[in-house]
């Protein structure tokens, strides 16, 4: 069992354990140890990047590791410089959609791949040390990653002329780079979250918070918005109506427009849209959540496309991992392609009401092996009829999630309520 890495890399509260300094020094030696040199850093716009970017920077030198210094990009552009500098392991300093003071550590392998748990696990392992110090050790400040990142969307880009397009950024990492792509692919756009102070990332803004996007579309008569997280590997879309459409509508577009024998989704992936893509002749595969798991299943599977709801992901033959930016360009490729815009499509997909409940908790491992649990479900589903329950730990937060859909939205709030209630009590 891992005791420090979650779904996506380690985080908690910057500055309190794990999340300390002294800590992520130690991970950078770890790293250095398992994963071996050159490395490449990138950062978000968090206020305790510095800290901990110092931080890991000293624990990659102590151990003798060449580390080209990229400053704030997104986790997505780290996972591509990887391959073109050639590194054994890119590192992101994130905490992704979570609040400005949470931070996390994020790795990449060779090829800006996930690492798999068992690396992961290896790394836990190596972090006891000890650790004698090793000289050659070399930061190098390397600003021009970020041009180099952006000629690689560029060159994907469709020309997007006439597109009227609001883009928000979320104070992240993509404040720079996302309108400039967008404006220089010949969008008109309309930015907002570009003005990062340290402490506003994700707030009231971005991918998880797409409200604000969503309306100025509409009230702007916008053809298009596209909402980022606060480390640029999510994208969640509003059409010209204001309408908010996920990752499970990007997994039916790509279906549709390519004509996909199979995609693979999450226990998360919505039952609408399981049942949308079987009309399709479209197998869905359900993955662990976490965009590397969906990778991973990929690779398993052979599927060209995979998604989470939340808004990674991943388009195999373009990329290795979930980014954002690249996503926003595959989709007006894909609408131009179809001839079409989201209002004109995405009305094809029913998806069920849907209700995710956080339940916050002391220990999720004690409260996911109570043997209460099972018939606390089990009812749950009895109650509910057609649908479905999912009740896991998060891979990143002190909290369960129970999660359930249905076709009668109130039955499905009620029912998802109830459960959590039950939930909590077993503490």
């Amino acid at each position: 069992m891992r005791r420090y890495f979650g779904t996506d890399g380690v985080r908690g509260r910057a500055g309190e354990p794990p999340m300390t300094p002294d800590f992520v020094m130690n991970l950078a030696r770890a790293g250095a140890r398992v994963l071996g040199s050159p490395a490449v850093l990138g950062r978000d716009t968090r206020a305790s990047g510095p800290m901990l970017e110092a931080a890991m920077v000293a624990g990659f030198l102590d151990q003798g590791t060449r580390v080209f210094l990229f400053g704030v990009v997104p986790t997505p552009a780290v996972a591509y410089l990887a391959g073109e500098y050639g590194a054994r392991q890119g590192v992101v300093i994130s905490a992704s959609h979570n609040p400005y003071r949470d931070n996390g550590v994020k790795f990449f392998g060779e090829g800006g791949k996930k690492l798999p748990d068992e690396l992961e696990l290896e790394l836990e392992r190596a972090l006891a040390g000890p650790f004698s110090h090793r000289e050659g050790g070399e930061a190098v400040a390397a600003p021009e990653g970020e041009r180099v990142y952006l000629a690689h969307l560029l060159a994907q880009a469709p020309g997007l002329e006439g597109l009227r397009l609001v883009v928000d950024a979320a104070n992240g990492a993509t404040y720079r780079l996302a309108p400039e792509l967008f404006s220089r692919a010949g969008a008109e756009v309309f930015a907002i979250g570009t003005s990062p102070d340290g402490k506003n990332i994700n707030q009231g803004l971005g991918a998880t918070a797409p409200g604000t996007m969503a309306r100025l579309v509409a009230e702007l008569g916008f053809d298009l918005g596209v909402a980022f997280d606060g480390d640029g590997d999510r994208a969640i879309f509003a059409d010209r109506k204001g309408r908010i459409f996920n990752g499970d509508h990007v997994l039916y577009l790509a279906a549709r427009a390519l004509g996909l024998e199979r995609v693979v989704g999450t226990i998360m992936s919505n039952y609408g849209l399981e049942l949308a893509l079987k009309d399709l002749g479209t197998e869905l595969v359900r993955a662990k959540v976490g965009d590397r798991y969906v990778a991973e299943e990929m690779e398993k599977t052979g599927a060209l496309v995979g998604a989470e709801p939340s808004g990674h992901v991943i388009f195999r033959e373009r990329f290795t991992t979930g980014d954002g930016l690249l996503t926003a360009l595959v989709v007006l490729e894909l609408l131009k392609k179809t001839g079409s815009d989201l209002a004109d499509w995405v009305e094809e997909l029913f998806l069920f009401p849907q209700k995710i409940v956080n339940v916050r908790v002391r220990d999720k491992s004690r409260v996911m092996a109570d043997e209460r649990l099972e018939g606390l479900i089990a009812g749950a589903k009895e109650r509910l009829g057609e649908g479905r329950i999912v009740v896991r730990p998060s891979g990143t937060e002190p909290v369960i999630r129970v999660m359930v859909e249905g076709r009668e939205e109130g039955l499905v709030q009620r029912v998802a309520e109830e459960l959590a209630r039950a939930i909590a009590e077993l503490e």
